[in-house]
C-alpha cells in the first residue's frame, strides 16, 4: 500500500512522527510511505529508514492558497496512493489529500474536515495522553486498541559526517562532550535562564568535558548570554554552535555526546532519538504529554498541571517554576543518567 502522510509542522511532532511510521512498517513491510513536510523537516525525514520519499511543502505555514492547494494535489493524483494520514489538526493540511482523490483520508476531528477527511477520528486524551499514542492512533482501525508498547523514533547517524564536523570545529574526539539546547519555541516561557546553564557548562569544563551549544538563530541571544556566563580560563573547549551549524549535522553531534540538557524543545526529541543520556527541564509544558523517549533520562519540573504556554521578553518572561530549578539539581541530574 502507497501512503501520503501530511506530516507536522514543528521539529519534536516530526521525530514523534517517526512512531506512526514503524507501525505502518510494522504491519506490512511492503508499504511506502511518502511524507509532505516543510522543507526544514527534511534532514529529519532523511535519517527515518521507514520513509521511501519525502516532498517538500511548497506552502508556507498558515498559508491558505486554495488555487494552489488544488493544483499540488492535481499533481498528486499520478502518484497512486491509497492512503493519506493527516497528523495536523487544521483545514488546510486536509485539502491536498482530497485534491488528490486519495481514497482513503484519515485524520482526527477539527476545523470542519468533514468531507475532506473521511476516515475521521476523535483524540482520545484520557486514555492516550501520549502525543506518540495519538499518532499511532491513526495508524490502526478505529475501534482498535493500541499495543502496550509502542515503538520510539531512532534516527540513524552518518558517522563519516560526524567525523567531519569534529575536525571541521575542532572539537577533540577524545574528550567526553555534553550538549548544551537552551532554546525553545514560545520564547523563555519553556527556557531555562541562560546563567544558569552557565553554570552547568562551567562545572563540565572544569571536569575536562567539551560543552556543545546547539540551536538555531532564533537562540542566538541565548547563546550569547551562556558564552557570557563562561569562565575564560575554561573557554577552550566551550563551543557556541547557535546557528552554526545544519539540522542534519546537529542530529550526528548529538549522536557524539554522553550528555545532555535540554528545556522542552525539538532537539530534546532529537537527543532522545539519537539514545544520548539526557536531562529535560519543564516548566509549564508537560512530560505526560510529550516526554524524552528515552528509558535513560531524568525529568526535573517544579509545575503542577499545565499551563497554557506564553510568549515572554527575554528579560521577563521565565517561568517561575523555571527559575525554581537550580543548575545543583541539573547537576545532580545528570550524575544520576545511567553510564
Amino acid at each position: 500500500m502507497k501512503f501520503l502522510i501530511v506530516g507536522p509542522s514543528w521539529v519534536g511532532d516530526a521525530v514523534m512522527a517517526q512512531t506512526l511510521y514503524k507501525l505502518i512498517k510494522n504491519s506490512n513491510k511492503d508499504a511506502q510511505i511518502e511524507v509532505l513536510s516543510p522543507n526544514w523537516s527534511m534532514p529529519i525525514l532523511e535519517r527515518m529508514e521507514e520513509v521511501s520519499r519525502s516532498i517538500i511543502s511548497p506552502f508556507n505555514h498558515g498559508e491558505l492558497k486554495i488555487k494552489a492547494r488544488f493544483d499540488f494535489g492535481k499533481q498528486l493524483r499520478e502518484e497512486g496512493y491509497e492512503r493519506a494520514i493527516v497528523m495536523t489538526n487544521s483545514l488546510k493540511s486536509s485539502l491536498i489529500p482530497f485534491f488528490a482523490k486519495i481514497p482513503v483520508r484519515t485524520g482526527w476531528l477539527g476545523e470542519m474536515r468533514i468531507g475532506l477527511i473521511n476516515d475521521l477520528r476523535a483524540k482520545e486524551m484520557s486514555n492516550y495522553p501520549l502525543m506518540i499514542e495519538q499518532f499511532a492512533k491513526l495508524s490502526i482501525n478505529p475501534n482498535e486498541d493500541l499495543k502496550k508498547s509502542l515503538p520510539y523514533p531512532s534516527l540513524s547517524v552518518d558517522s563519516r559526517n560526524l567525523k567531519e564536523q569534529l575536525v571541521t570545529l575542532g572539537i577533540n574526539s577524545e574528550k567526553p562532550s555534553i550538549a548544551i539546547c537552551p532554546g525553545a519555541e514560545f520564547g523563555p516561557a519553556k527556557k531555562w535562564p541562560p546563567n544558569y546553564y552557565a553554570e552547568v557548562c562551567n562545572d563540565y569544563l572544569s571536569n575536562s568535558w567539551n560543552v556543545l551549544v546547539f540551536g538555531s538563530l532564533n537562540d542566538e541571544i541565548t547563546g550569547n548570554s551562556i558564552q557570557g556566563g563562561i569562565d575564560k580560563e575554561l573557554s577552550d573547549h566551550f563551543f557556541n554552535l547557535i546557528g552554526k551549524t545544519s539540522l542534519i549535522d546537529v542530529i550526528d553531534l548529538l549522536s557524539h555526546c554522553k550528555k545532555v540538557v535540554t528545556n522542552d524543545s525539538g532537539l530534546m526529541h532529537i537527543a532522545a532519538a539519537v539514545d544520548t543520556p539526557l536531562v529535560a527541564v519543564y516548566g509549564p509544558s508537560s512530560p505526560q504529554f510529550t516526554p524524552p523517549l528515552i528509558d535513560n533520562h531524568v525529568v526535573l519540573r517544579k509545575f503542577e498541571g499545565f499551563d497554557k504556554i506564553r510568549e515572554g521578553s527575554e528579560e521577563h518572561g521565565y517561568h517561575e517554576s523555571l527559575i525554581a530549578i537550580k543548575p545543583s539539581e541539573v547537576l545532580e541530574g545528570l550524575d544520576r543518567l545511567n553510564k
